[in-house]
């Protein structure tokens, strides 16, 4: 990258020269690096749902390792999602990207040869923190480059993306399952080349300015008592409903000890220089709207994969190749959208009314869903996805877009992380809550039909292959009501999004980008 030399009149901030000089080709191809990664690291979340039978058999772990290989990753990519925003505020956002793609490659190397399930939970973790970091400076770098105007076109592809690899991940991960020459571990390995891809691509052709700074120091206490509140909480999210009850006592010690640490992480990032979570961000209206509906949608995106994979291979009797197959209808609609969408707000730029139906939408979908049952045809199923598609790919990415649009350029890399955290960790929780009330739900449909209670307060799933079709019938059957059951809870929940969106303030999009928007603001700043 050539130097550039500041004149009198200039500010010393080389982003008001530099950002605006890569051409749209160089755009294009930095974007292209980033969404590899991107797309890899978001992949590894969900690749691994149809793959966890075999994986617990050959490495002979338990049934409550069954959920932490999930669990794992998932707490690690949520609770250091701040971390790496507020970093991103401070230093190399081009060192900082590869690095959480190579920690990543680390990470998926050591799963893909685990020896035993401790290793494995271990390189998880190895995962779970590169991912939190590609998740979150993607988005960053992007916003850092392109204005908010001509984001749109940027960002749908963005959310395309992301979608795109929550959905497809079940279905990648069940051909891999299924093909006898590759196997479980190439669930981990086969994000390896890929990130190694994107991490060459990015050093040629992302070429971001290096700002100088003044010294600074990031708030560790506050940084490790939001990663321990985050994951306390996430723990008992995860427990709950299996280990012990909603309503115990060990929910009351997970609930208070983590509200206990976050209260205390407020307090210090108050008084923090450089706090972790910038807690002005949280005085701004379309901020806070944002974060509301962000945790609504990571609800309806993870727990639409979670539990429809499952419906589609107990209740409609599908292998993990079939029921991944299925699943293109929402891939599909979440591809279209969040494409179309943007191409329309960079075009008119204008982004409320995209917001808006992408909610009602989602909402529509959700409720179509809690209609299925054991026999409800491929081509109503399809339908009923894609609608949950669309509006899932209208509403995501474009929330972020709303929110890096009302900031404060300085303030980009923590709002951004804010919301992917919030997404996320809306995600787990969902995922949790909602398959213990699918769990409750089977449990209590079981002793129903057949006239005794499940041992232990939750239905085992059932292994098909070794019932009798009397039997058989009716496990589909209360598979397919009480998926249905889900989706109806969950209606009213996508609904609160809908309301969220419509309270958000619709403002003229930036037509600078955030390095340029950072100069400025520096030099209206800096004493004359």
């Amino acid at each position: 990258m050539t130097s550039v030399t500041s004149s009198p009149g200039q500010p010393t901030d080389q982003s008001a020269e530099t950002a605006g000089k890569m051409s749209h080709r160089e755009v294009v191809q930095a974007l292209s690096g980033l969404m590899l990664g991107m797309f890899v690291t978001i992949l590894a979340s969900t690749i691994v749902s149809n793959a966890l039978p075999r994986i617990i058999a050959d490495l002979d772990g338990s049934q409550s390792v069954y959920t932490w290989i999930v669990t794992t990753e998932l707490l690690a990519m949520t609770a250091t999602v701040p971390l790496w925003g507020k970093m991103a505020d401070l230093y190399s956002k081009k060192l900082l990207i590869q690095i959480s793609l190579g920690m990543f490659v680390g990470g998926s190397l050591i799963a893909g040869l685990a020896p035993n399930v401790e290793v494995l939970l271990v390189s998880r973790v190895v995962q779970g923190v590169g991912a939190g970091g590609m998740s979150s400076l993607a988005l960053i770098v992007m916003a850092a480059m392109i204005p908010p105007r001509q984001l749109g076109r940027y960002s749908g592809l963005f959310g395309a993306v992301f979608g795109v690899a929550t959905i497809a991940g079940p279905l990648i991960g069940g051909v891999l399952v299924d093909t006898s020459w590759l196997g479980w571990r190439w669930c981990f390995l086969i994000g390896v080349p890929f990130s190694l891809a994107a991490i060459t691509l990015l050093q040629k052709t992302l070429h971001l300015p290096r700002t100088p700074r003044k010294p600074v120091s990031i708030d560790w206490l506050g940084a490790v008592l939001i990663t321990a509140g985050v994951c306390d909480l996430l723990i008992w999210s995860t427990l709950a409903g299996h280990r012990f009850a909603w309503a115990s006592w060990q929910t009351a010690i997970f609930v208070v000890g983590g509200l206990l640490l976050l209260a205390l992480a407020v307090y210090v990032e108050s008084r923090a220089k450089e706090p972790i979570v910038p807690l002005s961000i949280f005085r701004n209206r379309t901020v806070s709207l944002a974060i509301v509906a962000s945790v609504l949608v990571g609800l309806a995106m993870f727990g639409g994969t979670v539990f429809l994979s499952q419906y589609f291979q107990i209740s409609l009797g599908k292998s993990p190749t079939v029921a991944g197959l299925m699943s293109l209808p929402l891939i599909a609609g979440v591809l279209v959208s969040s494409t179309v969408a943007g191409q329309l707000i960079t075009k008119y730029g204008r982004w409320k009314a995209y917001l808006v139906t992408g909610a009602v939408v989602m909402t529509v979908g959700m409720l179509l869903l809690s209609t299925i049952d054991a026999h409800t045809g491929v081509p109503a199923l399809s339908l009923f996805m894609a609608v949950l598609g669309i509006g899932v790919g209208m509403l995501m990415q474009n929330l972020v877009l709303a929110a890096q649009n009302d900031v404060p350029a300085q303030e980009l890399g923590a709002t951004t992380s804010v919301l992917t955290f919030f997404r996320t960790m809306g995600g787990a929780i969902g995922v949790s809550a909602l398959g213990a009330v699918l769990a409750n739900h089977v449990t209590s449909l079981l002793a129903e039909r057949f006239g005794a209670p499940v041992t232990g307060g939750t239905a085992k799933v059932p292994d098909l292959a070794t019932l009798p079709p009397q039997v058989l019938a009716v496990v589909r059957d209360v598979y397919g009501e009480a998926t249905a059951g889900l989706f109806l809870v969950g209606t009213p929940i996508a609904a609160l999004a809908v309301i969220a969106v419509l309270f958000i303030k619709e403002k003229p999009l930036h037509t600078l980008s955030g390095d340029e928007r950072r100069a400025q603001e520096e030099a209206a700043g800096a004493p004359h």
